[in-house]
C-alpha cells in the first residue's frame, strides 16, 4: 500500500510533467520512494549533496525541489543550477556517479563534513564510467560516497536482463570494496535505514522496484519508459492514486 506522501507526489509528478512535456512516468514513479525517503529523512541541507543521475525520471526531484520553494529549469533531465537544487547536468543514462565520486574524493581531501548521495538507474549500470566510478571509489575508500540504484529492471528499450544484464552489479561491488545492501525501494523504512549506516568505505543500496509504480498498467510495462498518456490514460492513473 502506498502512503498518501507517496500518492500525492505521483499525482504532483502527473501535473507538473504534463504541463511542462516530461513524460517519463515508469522510471519516476519508480523511484518516488527513495527520492522521499532522501528529502523528508535523510539530506542534511547544509552539508549533502544529491545528484540525480537518472536524469530522465527528474520530475519527482523538481517536485521536491519546488516544495523547498526553488525553481530549477523544468527541462527533460536536469541542468546543473546549483542555487535551485541541480548539483549536475544529467542525461537520459546520467553520468552523474563520476561527478559524485569526484565530489566526494574533494570532500575528503579537504577533510570536509557532509556526505554525496547520487541515484542511479538500472540501465545506466551497464555504462563504462560506472564500473570505472565503482574502481576509483572503492581504491579512494570514500566513506562519504552513498549510490543508491533504481532497480526496475527495466530501460528504454526493454527488460534489462534481455539486453545486458546486470544482476553481478553487488556482487562485484563488494568484492572490490564496497558496503552493498539490498532493500524494498518502496518501503521507506528500509530504505531509511541502508541510508542512515555510516561506514567505512563507499556504499552501494540496490533499491528492488517496480517500473510505473502505484498505476496498475503502467506497473512492469517497457512502454511506459517514455509514453505521453492519452487523457483517458491519465484519467485512469489520477483515479488510482486518488483513491
Amino acid at each position: 500500500m502506498l502512503s498518501e506522501r507517496s500518492k500525492k507526489l505521483r499525482l504532483d509528478i502527473i501535473k507538473l510533467s504534463k504541463a511542462n512535456g516530461g513524460y517519463h512516468y515508469g522510471g519516476s514513479f519508480s523511484c518516488v520512494e527513495i527520492l522521499l525517503t532522501l528529502f523528508d529523512n535523510i539530506l542534511d541541507e547544509k552539508s549533502d549533496k544529491f545528484i540525480m543521475s537518472k536524469g530522465h525520471a527528474c520530475w519527482g526531484f523538481y517536485v521536491l525541489l519546488h516544495e523547498k520553494g526553488l525553481k530549477p529549469l523544468l527541462e527533460g533531465h536536469p541542468h546543473r543550477d546549483i542555487h535551485n537544487g541541480v548539483e549536475w547536468t544529467t542525461g537520459s543514462e546520467g553520468h552523474g556517479f563520476p561527478a559524485a565520486v569526484g565530489m566526494s574524493l574533494a570532500r575528503k581531501i579537504k577533510k570536509q563534513k557532509g556526505k554525496i548521495f547520487v541515484l542511479i538507474g538500472d540501465g545506466e549500470c551497464q555504462e563504462g564510467t560506472t564500473w570505472e566510478s565503482m574502481l576509483i571509489a572503492a581504491h579512494h575508500k570514500l566513506d562519504n560516497l552513498t549510490v543508491i540504484a533504481d532497480f526496475n529492471k527495466i530501460q528504454g528499450s526493454g527488460f534489462v536482463k534481455d539486453i545486458l544484464p546486470v544482476d553481478s552489479l553487488g556482487e562485484v561491488a563488494k568484492s572490490i570494496g564496497w558496503e552493498v545492501n539490498e532493500v524494498d525501494g518502496h518501503n521507506i523504512d528500509e530504505l531509511k535505514n541502508s541510508m542512515n549506516k555510516n561506514n567505512s568505505r563507499p556504499t552501494l543500496i540496490i533499491a528492488h522496484t517496480i517500473k510505473g509504480k502505484g498505476v496498475s498498467f503502467m506497473e512492469n510495462q517497457p512502454k511506459w519508459h517514455a509514453n505521453w498518456p492519452s487523457p483517458e490514460y491519465e484519467k485512469k492513473a489520477i483515479e488510482e492514486l486518488s483513491k
